[in-house]
Order: structure tokens, then sequence, then C-alpha cells
């Protein structure tokens, strides 16, 4: 019996991560199927378009077995942390494939630069771009010497090779061809990336051909998001502490914090060639809940959902994933869901604290 992970945010769940799960299904019709989610805050530094809860009874519905929980300390940082602390979580669950999105889907691609990132001349020539100015998936594509840009997913996806190939090799990653470009916002077909839906949703426009699930999805608000990062900015003394606050941007928030009337504005303040948009908006959620520098912390493990199959395949493994209350990661969680709730007007702290898996 084949077990099967996915690594996934979302953010909102759409009609492509509905064909995701049904051409796994195809594809291993007697598999096991465990997701590891990343829930408030995501991996480019964005707010949820749809809570935790619903995100994990959404994917049940669709006949995910298992559903455990990325802890949002990893879940908000680069793609390498992300991938490495994803995969160390689903190996003990003793996964053997790993199925991902990719717009190449070339699996050899992907495993020929995962491995090229393991020499140290190819990772100096990347920081060379990288100073003179150029963005992290520029550098790569001129150190490979490729034409075109690498492609998000495929960077996450070289992410979750090297990832693999650090923790158990014996992993398999797969790629399904994504149908949609994560860049195109203006698509119309049935299935289009969710920054495509959230640009849509940002503006207003009619997003049921998209997603069945378009009823619950939250339209975050971004006017509450940002007063509360002025506030924390203008009220901590020493941003330097948080989280991918380096190189003096704590100086030059500090100098412009006042000057800006909402986020983008801040954003254009600080935008420098070394801070990219990603980068700054995960900065923002790290400087929110108090993620600082160096904190020591051992992942958990924490089952967030399941159905009878996951049941019985849970009740194999010799696993204790009840491991995670009054961890500094946990609490930091519980942080998650308190300022989530004073963005969207939700009550996610209330399903936080029963600490009760969903069951399908």
């Amino acid at each position: 019996m084949q077990i099967i992970s996915l690594i996934v945010e979302y953010n909102p769940l759409h009609n492509g991560h509905i064909y995701q799960i049904q051409k796994i299904k195809e594809l291993y019709p007697d598999s096991i199927i465990i997701l590891i989610l990343n829930g408030y805050f995501l991996e480019r530094g964005e707010i949820s378009y749809m809570t935790k809860e619903t995100k994990v009874k959404l994917a049940l519905e669709n006949h995910v077995d298992i559903v455990l929980e990325l802890p949002c300390v990893f879940g908000t940082q680069a793609a390498d942390i992300f991938a490495y602390e994803s995969i160390k979580i689903l190996n003990e669950f003793k996964i053997n494939i790993l199925v991902f999105g990719s717009e190449c889907n070339d699996i050899n691609i992907l495993e020929n630069i995962a491995k090229k990132q393991e020499d140290e001349y190819f990772n100096n020539k990347v920081k060379e771009y990288l100073d003179k100015g150029f963005n992290y998936p520029t550098s790569l594509a001129k150190a490979l010497n490729v034409n075109n840009t690498i492609n998000p997913n495929d960077l996450l996806g070289i992410s979750y090779i090297k990832a693999i190939n650090k923790i158990n090799k014996k992993i398999k990653p797969i790629s399904i061809k994504r149908t949609s470009s994560y860049h195109d916002t203006n698509s119309t077909e049935n299935i289009v990336s969710a920054s495509n839906i959230r640009n849509k949703i940002d503006n207003n426009l009619d997003i049921k051909k998209y997603t069945p699930y378009y009823n619950l999805i939250i339209k975050p608000n971004k006017d509450i998001y940002f007063k509360l990062i002025k506030f924390a900015i203008i009220n901590n003394y020493n941003l330097n502490k948080y989280l991918d606050v380096t190189e003096g941007i704590d100086y030059r928030l500090k100098k412009v914090i006042k000057q800006v009337n909402n986020l983008e504005e801040l954003i254009v303040k600080v935008k420098s060639k070394r801070y990219t948009y990603n980068r700054i908006n995960r900065m923002f959620i790290h400087i929110l809940l108090g993620i600082e520098k160096n904190t020591k912390t051992d992942t958990y493990i924490r089952v967030l959902g399941f159905n009878k199959t996951g049941q019985n395949y849970l009740k194999s493994l010799d696993i204790n994933y009840n491991n995670y209350k009054n961890t500094y990661i946990y609490n930091t969680e519980l942080n998650a869901a308190v300022i989530y709730d004073l963005i969207n007007n939700t009550n996610t702290y209330s399903y936080e604290i029963k600490n009760k898996p969903i069951k399908y």
C-alpha cells in the first residue's frame, strides 16, 4: 500500500486542488493520503482566505485520510525551511511518495537542480547574482545558465527534493502538471491558480466557477492587518530580534511607519534589492507573532483530522501525536489564531483550544 503525502496551504481550496486529489486516487486507488496543512499565515507571507478548521474539513470531504498541522513557526518561513519541516513531520508517518504541483513537471530537472545546490561553487554563483540585485528565482536561473526564471512551484519542488535527500531518500517525489500559472491573475479557465482567485476576491469578482467552496472564503481585512503591524512596529523598541529583520531594515521601518497609510505603501517604502515582497510580508508576520531569530524549537506532531481509513492507519503507528501542549510552537499557533481573529472577525481561537481532531 502506498502512503502518499501532500504539502498544502489551500488559500483557498479550489478546482485545481480537487483535481490533484482525484488524480492521486486515480493513479493509486488503494493508497492512504496524508496531507500536511499550513494554517492561518502562509509561506509567502499571506493571510489565509480560509480558516484552518474549514480547510481540514474540506480536505477530509475530498477523500484525504489524515490531515496534519504544519506549525506557523515553520509555515511562515522561506521555502527550504517550510519544505524541510514538512517532510520531517511526514516522514514520521512512513510516507513513501510525495506529490506536488509543478510547472515544468519534470522530476529529473528538479532533482538535478537540487543536486547542484549541494555544491558550494554553485551556491556562490547564486549569491553573486543576489548581490547584484536579482531576486532568488532569477539568480538561480542565471547560475544554471537558463533563460527563463524558475517558476514558484518548481522552486518549492526543488526544496522538497532537497529535504527528502536530507531526511529519507526512500521517499519518491512525483509531480503533477499544473494547469495554471501562479503569476496568471487574469485567466478565466475552470482551473486557475489560488493567487488568481485571491486577486478576483480582492476585486469583488465572482469566483463560483473556480471553487465549489466560494461561500466559505474569507476576505481578509487588510486595513486592520496594517493597523496591527503599524502598532507592533511603533511600540516595539527592538525589531531587530525578530526573524527576517536584518540589514538595518528595522531602522527603515521605524523611519517610514508614521508616513504611510496602508500596507502597500509600507512595502513600497521598505522594499529593496535584498528584500523581496514575500520576505517583507513574512517579516511582518514574524513581528506580529513575536517569532524571534535563533529560537530553539523542536517541531511537534499534531493530527488535525482523519477519516476511518486514516484512524486505522494511525493506530498501526507508534507515534506520540499529543506532545504539542505547553510548547513554544503551539503557543505561537494560539497567538496566530488570536491575530487571525482580530483581522477577520472569526473565532478560530475557540477551535484551537478544543484540541480535538476532526473525525470524518
